[in-house]
């Protein structure tokens, strides 16, 4: 091995920006180098658990190890040695036994001495018979130390002897090596918070793009006040929480209040719709991936998880998702730890942790669709949003809210809401909730072109019609039901429609059909009046 030749290599390393091709450069380099055999570098990260690792009996501490990460040799015979398997692709640093481990590769990480050894201490440790099949003579060893860091061990068989001169010519290239691998770490965190910078933006362009009109929550009624104080005392903590309500409720709308009054309103707020995930991509969605994991995985990607580092991840719609892979959520939501796909690096992250759901999950734990784990670890701090028929003196608030917003968004005139307007609204049941009567105002906006609000037109394009101060075939005006009476007549006309198709709610022959509505709104009116349809035969 030649000094000037060393130093060449020093100085390509420097212009590396990736760990792995610093990593590979190195022993490419070395194994070039006169009489060389075999060139290696071992790279301390997390230790393994895995059942493939042969020292795992013998290794109480998982915690750190000696991963092999290149190689670069040819045999006398031609064989290429670039893998990275094998006995020693794994070296325990922490309290192994000595008798198991005799390679000298972990004295040299713990110790911080290089080692420079000829073919008879190398037969006390190597295989023998493949030392004396490639004529092997000596062996060197460098640790990979930079600002008192120790990043992994570079290592040498060479088929002559190494004199002293070149073994501390070796040591300074390991110097120059560990420098060229820290500054390749650097360099790839800060390629790593680029792609999340960008990925951040990405989401928060998307998330804009399809965001409700309601930038606030609007609302002056008891039922709101109460939720309101208690998004208050729950703000200022990390508290998982738990928001139920109907869909177009704003539950949504209350985790972003929930993120903007606490302490990480400044950090990401990442929303992740659990229903609209396929199984397969899963945990690329929520863990990210490496490049190669999966076929058309191009480059590494991060999951919104690690996007939400620091802030808060919104679990949309959680019930829906799937019992298989509800373990994989509750790891990371316990433990705050994580695998990226096709990486074996565990990753720590801090996230508040605010989910939603339209379903009762404790009914969906009672019928096994949930897990009591999982059910226990989100239910921390419950929230529940009430239907938007339980806020009639909200009604016409939103509805004004939802008419500006309209207006300076369509830069027309707002038209003007009436009083008999707000009473017509009121007297509507809106099952869609707060996001129904958003687009019921924005078509009456629209159809009005600047002069009155066309309710009327708007409201008549509804799946179910608002029901009538007069109730058909009760004679009149004198047949007006208080709002109790109607629910209860309400009640039971659904039970009745149940009883005739059998429990069925959907298809030709369900309940919905026969009703003349939506199946969804038939869905989110029985869990309004709390009806549990019969099973069907």
């Amino acid at each position: 091995m030649h000094l000037d030749t060393l130093q060449d290599l020093a100085l390509r390393l420097s212009g590396e920006r990736s760990v792995d091709a610093v990593l590979q450069s190195i022993v490419d380099g070395l194994a070039q180098q006169t009489s060389v055999a075999l060139a290696r570098v071992w790279v301390t990260r997390p230790g393994d658990v895995c059942g493939s690792c042969q020292m795992q009996t013998v290794c109480p501490d998982h915690t750190t190890c000696l991963h092999l990460s290149a190689s670069a040799g040819v045999s006398l015979t031609g064989d290429i040695w670039s893998g990275i398997d094998g006995t020693f692709r794994r070296v325990p640093l922490g309290n192994a036994r000595m008798d198991f481990c005799p390679s000298p590769i972990r004295a040299i990480a713990t110790d911080r001495g290089g080692q420079l050894l000829h073919v008879s201490a190398c037969s006390q440790w190597a295989d023998p018979e493949w030392i004396q099949q490639e004529s092997i003579e000596s062996f060197a060893g460098h640790p990979l130390v930079f600002r008192g860091e120790t990043f992994g061990v570079l290592a040498v068989f060479r088929r002559a002897l190494i004199s002293e001169q070149e073994f501390a010519w070796l040591r300074m290239f390991a110097n120059q090596a560990a420098a060229a691998v820290a500054n390749a770490r650097a360099f790839s965190e800060l390629d790593r918070l680029r792609q999340q910078l960008e990925s951040h933006n990405a989401y928060l362009k998307e998330e804009v793009n399809t965001a409700l009109n309601f930038g606030r929550i609007v609302g002056r009624s008891a039922s709101l006040r109460h939720i309101l104080r208690q998004v208050d005392d729950v703000a200022a903590t990390d508290a998982t929480v738990l928001i139920t309500g109907e869909s177009g409720t704003g539950k949504e709308l209350l985790a972003k209040e929930i993120h903007e009054r606490g302490r990480r309103s400044q950090r990401p707020f990442v929303r992740v719709n659990c229903s609209a995930i396929p199984r397969e991509m899963f945990e690329s969605e929520f863990f990210g991936h490496v490049r190669g994991a999966f076929t058309g995985a191009v480059r590494d990607r991060p999951g919104r998880f690690q996007i939400a580092d620091a802030g808060t991840i919104f679990l949309d719609e959680v019930g829906e998702l799937p019992g298989d892979l509800q373990p994989k959520l509750l790891r990371v939501l316990q433990e705050g730890e994580y695998e990226r796909v096709g990486e074996d690096v565990t990753r720590k992250v801090d996230v508040r942790v605010i989910a939603a759901t339209n379903l009762n999950l404790a009914d969906e734990v009672r019928e096994h669709r949930f897990r009591q784990d999982l059910f226990y670890r989100l239910n921390v701090f419950p929230l529940e949003l009430p239907p938007l028929r339980a806020r009639a003196d909200d009604i016409p608030l939103l509805a004004m809210h939802a008419i500006t917003e309209v207006s300076k968004r369509l830069r027309i005139q707002p038209p003007t809401l009436t009083q008999a307007d707000a009473e017509l609204l009121q007297r509507y049941d809106w099952p869609g909730n707060i996001r129904e009567l958003q687009n019921v105002m924005e078509r009456a906006v629209i159809l009005s072109r600047g002069g009155r609000l066309r309710l009327d037109i708007a409201l008549a394009g509804l799946p179910a019609p608002a029901p009538s101060m007069t109730i058909p075939g009760s004679g009149g005006d004198d047949g007006i039901l208080t709002d109790r009476e109607f629910r209860e007549r309400e009640r039971e006309n659904l039970m009745k429609a149940l009883q005739r198709t059998e429990g069925r709610v959907y298809g030709a022959t369900g309940a919905a059909a026969l009703l003349g509505i939506n199946p969804t709104t038939l869905a989110s009116r029985l869990r309004a009046l709390k009806i549990t349809p019969p099973r069907p035969r």
